[in-house]
């Protein structure tokens, strides 16, 4: 049996500017906040993680809290996050909100296979808001934002190259996706070759933009760390590592981030990728009601509670 990918798991983006941050996510786009952590590797760094009504695998926006300068954009990186609602009519209705809230937007239109409506948050973060059909919203009741016109979830997701042959290469013959159509290069950018996992649909897509003009990202805020795909549970996240290791990418190996467990490794442009479990979830430590009210730890940092806590800036 071919082992398969399921579609988008999550988005690690970075951020410099944490409360406001938190305040556009939950205010202006009304995601909800259902999970507040550390970075596991860097404690003194906040990981937020904004999601859906229910923390559904696939709906995970997060962001490391970094003080850092902004991103100097290029290739070699994620350059555009696809979030997804249900209509046109939902579309219409977010430029709306969006420019009613002082956030420029593009015109909507076909882009890539979608209609869709690009904008940025005020650190230079790139969205695509795109029309998925198959997938309903999971609404969150405090939302700012009715519920018929709430974010369902992630994807697309587009990383841009330089050259896409080594890409495709990892993207075909390691992670088994699937390439179903290219987009040809107008006057402002170059091909855009779309790939799929699992069953399909934009929540399953990962676009490759090739463009080799651009100068390497320079990372930094309003850039993105890494985009993670989400594989059923540890028993088929150790057949990736198998799968990994034998094809000969270097990678992390299997690492415990209690919410989820991991494989790290980069595809040849330096795109860092994670394969991620959809368990155990982020209701294993606190109700799916209170979801990201207080700050929560692993088990294993659970411990430097206090002095992680003191070195964290508060959010309010």
């Amino acid at each position: 049996m071919t082992l398969n990918l399921k579609g988008i798991h999550h988005l690690t983006a970075v951020t410099a500017r944490p409360v406001a941050n938190l305040k556009f996510y939950t205010k202006t786009l009304g995601m909800r906040l259902i999970k507040k952590t550390v970075n596991q590797d860097e404690t003194t760094a906040y990981h937020l993680f904004y999601g859906d009504g229910v923390a559904s695998p696939g709906a995970d926006l997060t962001f490391f809290d970094f003080d850092t300068a902004r991103e100097r954009r290029g290739n070699n990186a994620v350059t555009r996050t696809g979030l997804r609602v249900d209509s046109e009519e939902s579309l219409k209705w977010w430029k709306d909100h969006l420019q009613n809230n002082n956030v420029g937007t593009s015109a909507i239109k076909e882009r890539a296979g979608h209609q869709s409506l690009d904008f940025e948050d005020a650190e230079g973060q790139r969205f695509r808001m795109v029309i998925d059909t198959a997938n309903t919203v999971k609404p969150w009741a405090n939302s700012p934002i009715p519920v018929e016109r709430q974010i369902i979830g992630l994807g697309p997701i587009t990383i841009t190259v330089p050259r896409l042959d080594r890409t495709e290469a990892v993207l075909t013959e390691v992670m088994n996706m699937r390439k179903i159509r290219t987009h040809t290069a107008t006057s402002t950018t170059g091909e855009t070759h779309v790939f799929e996992m699992g069953e399909g649909g934009p929540s399953a897509e990962l676009h490759v933009a090739v463009d080799p003009t651009m100068p390497v990202t320079r990372p930094g805020a309003g850039g993105v760390h890494h985009v993670a795909f989400r594989t059923e549970n540890k028993d088929t996240l150790r057949q990736w590592v198998r799968r990994v290791g034998e094809l000969g990418l270097p990678s992390s190996g299997e690492v415990e981030r209690y919410y989820f467990t991991s494989l790290y490794f980069r595809e040849p442009n330096g795109v860092l990728f994670e394969i991620a479990t959809d368990g155990p979830g982020f209701a294993t430590d606190e109700p799916l009601e209170s979801l990201g009210e207080t700050l929560s730890l692993p088990p294993f940092l659970e411990a430097r509670r206090s002095s992680i806590e003191a070195n964290l800036k508060p959010l309010v």
